[in-house]
């Protein structure tokens, strides 16, 4: 199983960016995903999660009304959508696959490897 995520990068306060994260080597159907971050020096937070079927999504409530979790099961990939991104921001997002529940990291069986989230002031 491999998780490829990418588009992270450098952005300034206020800005967006759309993170991917890419499935191979298992079934993404019928699978739940999740974004998680993990600021310097802090433990692994949970970001947003949604369903194998799109039914359902979650969000921490710093993200909420910003953030926005989306997949496309034709092309098993799962977006985070970050808009007006604010220094507390920054850390590495990592997606994974797996849950419910969404918000305990300990529910995903796979993790992605990674990618930056810088937001300048």
């Amino acid at each position: 199983v491999q998780l490829q995520a990418s588009g992270g990068g450098l952005v300034q306060t206020g800005g967006s960016l759309t993170l991917s994260c890419q499935l191979s080597g298992h079934t993404f159907r019928g699978y739940g995903m999740g974004w998680f971050r993990q600021a310097s020096g802090k433990g692994r937070e949970f970001v947003a999660a949604i369903s194998w079927d799109d039914d359902f999504t979650d969000y921490t409530d710093s993200v909420k009304g910003r953030f926005t979790i989306s997949r496309d099961n034709a092309k098993d990939t799962v977006f985070l959508q970050m808009n007006n991104l604010k220094p507390e921001d920054t850390a590495v997002y990592y997606c994974a696959q797996g849950g419910p529940p969404y918000l305990l990291a300990t529910s995903y069986d796979a993790w992605g490897q990674g990618t930056q989230v810088t937001v300048s002031s």
